[in-house]
């Protein structure tokens, strides 16, 4: 075999091990106890509205009354209700991906997302209200790494 050969099959079997690597990494840091499927968590949310307990609190996240958030969640909560208008319009109520998956998985568009103001702050900062299409109302202070489910009226 030359040498040029080992080198090639050396960097393959490289580049695999690191792409092993990375699945891996990828479907341990999976959160646990979040529902499977939108089926799952489409239907759990809609038993929720007929029982008059929280949307969304089937997630398993915490539950947070509004009035126990920031005044300025609050003040996005009304603003969401009446429609807007917004004080970030290219990015208040687009469609929330989803891509860290701490919230239960739905299709593209099941969720959106709106700018919670942050006093003093000189951008769009990292709060926000992500509402889910069963009537769900998510929060998070800091960019989507953690969340709880507000109860709005409350």
């Amino acid at each position: 075999m030359t040498q040029r050969r080992r080198i090639t099959i050396a960097l393959i079997g490289l580049i695999v091990l690191v792409a092993a690597g990375w699945l891996v990494k990828d479907l341990s840091s999976a959160p646990s106890g979040k529902p499977a499927s939108s089926a799952t968590s489409t239907s759990s949310a809609a038993s929720n509205q007929g029982s008059g307990s929280v949307p969304g609190a089937s997630s398993g996240l915490p539950v947070k009354a509004l009035s126990a958030l920031p005044a300025e969640a609050g003040a996005t909560w009304k603003l969401i209700q009446k429609g807007g208008p917004f004080p970030h319009p290219d990015n208040d109520g687009v469609v929330f991906r989803n891509n860290e998956k701490r919230l239960p998985q739905n299709k593209v568009g099941y969720y959106h997302e709106y700018t919670v103001e942050t006093p003093g702050a000189k951008n769009r900062a990292t709060r926000r209200l992500v509402t889910g299409s069963q009537k769900e109302v998510f929060y998070t202070e800091d960019h989507y790494e953690s969340f709880v489910v507000v109860d709005t009226a409350k």
